[in-house]
């Protein structure tokens, strides 16, 4: 076995109690020539967590425990080390052809196998049998007689006969191992036991010390009670004659609230009059506050009436201002319209200019007098267009923005952006133009106080 100074863990588990399924070895050949150098290729499972002092040993076939290791490699930790997922690992033993290496490989031509050893010292897998023998070229026939082919089968028949025995002893010995392990417990349970007995004993010794401690003390006490008793007696003779003495001062005392009581009779009568002459006070008390509630509700009315008198007489005085601004606006209005007329005039005046030689034939209308209150003051420019206003009629423009409408435009085209230019009154339907937006609100506003 190799003799180094960093020994790999170990343990005298069996054999029984190992678990070869968690590491896997594969590609192990059936020998490996001596003094070489030997690769061991193995598969760590999910079902095994690999740390740091893992290591993967030869052992010769036969091993009972993991002390029997001929020669071991620490095993390496695996760049991933998750547990979900079957990682490939491999070790290499040195052979004696590496003079640097303290570790060395068998040379005899026994069976051995690779064991995988967690720090533990329990074996997670062990590989297939193999040998260490060297490589030959051809194979070699051997050739024995009737009496060698009988000794080896008469050596395995003796050594199956030791195997069996070597087992029987085995599985004497773990029963004994068993058993001792039993009569240890028992041994063990009963120095408890005895460990456990002796602390009572103290324990009772120092109860017993102490119960005699309080038995002196109750001793003593008793002594002091007994003389406190014979004090308790001189004072109940004493108590008693205070009593007698007290029993007299209570009989004078309830005299006296006998004639207490009477007197506080007489002071509720005089108490439950004298409330229903404060119940009476009260009830006057509400009424007259009642009443100047009432007082109070009148006045404030009064001032609300002259409050609003005054408000009254200010939106008079408003109104009156505001219906003079409408009078001054309303005229302002009429002068402007009667300026548009004017301006429309003149332009269909132009726009008649070119059909002159029809409008002398066509008869000149007489001015309708009646529809202006002083007259037609552009009853001259009318003369003077004559028949052009049937051309006049024809053409649709807006008063505002100057826009033309088309002869054969509908009435709604043309009514549209001219309203869009005027303001509505929705009281009186008198109309307004946008840019009088302050004098519109006003006369909304008047209507709204009329």
């Amino acid at each position: 076995m190799d003799e180094t100074s960093d020994e790999p863990p170990t343990s005298a588990v069996l054999l029984d109690n190992c678990h070869f399924s968690q590491v896997i070895f594969n590609n192990v050949d059936k020998f490996y020539v001596p003094g070489g150098d030997i690769t061991c290729y193995y598969t760590l499972t999910q079902n095994i967590v690999p740390r740091g002092k893992d290591w993967v040993g030869i052992f010769r076939v036969g091993w009972k425990t993991t002390r029997e290791y001929y020669t071991f490699m620490w095993a390496p930790l695996p760049s991933d080390a998750r547990s979900d997922t079957a990682v490939q690992q491999q070790i290499q033993f040195k052979g004696l052809l590496c003079l640097s290496e303290a570790y060395y490989l068998p040379k005899d031509d026994e069976y051995y196998q690779f064991c995988y050893v967690d720090q533990d010292g329990v074996v997670r897998g062990a590989s297939v049998p193999f040998q260490f023998r060297a490589e030959t070229e051809d194979d070699i026939l051997v050739v024995t007689t009737q009496g060698e082919v009988e000794e080896v089968e008469l050596q395995n028949k003796n050594l199956r006969k030791e195997n069996e025995e070597l087992k029987a002893n085995c599985a004497s010995l773990e029963k004994q191992n068993i058993n001792l392990e039993k009569e240890l417990n028992k041994m063990q349970e009963l120095q408890n036991s005895l460990e456990s007995l002796r602390s009572n004993t103290e324990k009772l010794e120092l109860e017993l010390n102490s119960l005699k401690k309080e038995n002196k003390q109750l001793k003593e006490l008793d002594d002091c009670r007994e003389a406190e008793l014979h004090q308790l007696k001189e004072q109940i003779q004493n108590v008693t004659s205070d009593k007698e003495r007290l029993e007299t001062r209570l009989k004078t005392a309830l005299d006296h609230m006998d004639q207490l009581q009477s007197q506080v009779l007489n002071y509720e009568k005089e108490v439950e009059n004298l409330s229903l002459m404060d119940r009476d006070k009260t009830e006057q008390l509400e009424s007259l506050k009642e009443e100047n509630r009432q007082l109070r509700a009148i006045g404030t009315q009064q001032q609300q009436n002259h409050d609003l008198m005054k408000e009254l007489e200010e939106q008079k005085r408003l109104f009156q201002i505001l219906q003079a601004k409408k009078n001054e606006a309303n005229e302002e209005n009429q002068k402007r319209r009667e300026d548009e007329l004017l301006r429309h005039l003149a332009q269909a005046e132009e726009v008649s200019s070119f059909s002159v030689a029809s409008q002398a034939q066509a008869p000149i209308p007489s001015p309708e007098v009646g529809r202006f209150l002083f007259g037609n003051p552009y009853c001259a420019a009318g003369a003077k267009l004559g028949a052009g206003a049937a051309d006049l009629v024809s053409i649709r423009k807006c008063p505002t923005c100057d826009e033309v409408f088309p002869e054969d435009s509908e009435t709604s085209q043309y009514e549209a952006p001219v309203q869009s230019h005027v303001l509505k009154c929705p009281v009186c339907s008198e109309i307004f133009e946008k840019s009088n937006k302050q004098v519109f609100d006003d006369h909304v506003f008047c209507h709204g106080l009329e």
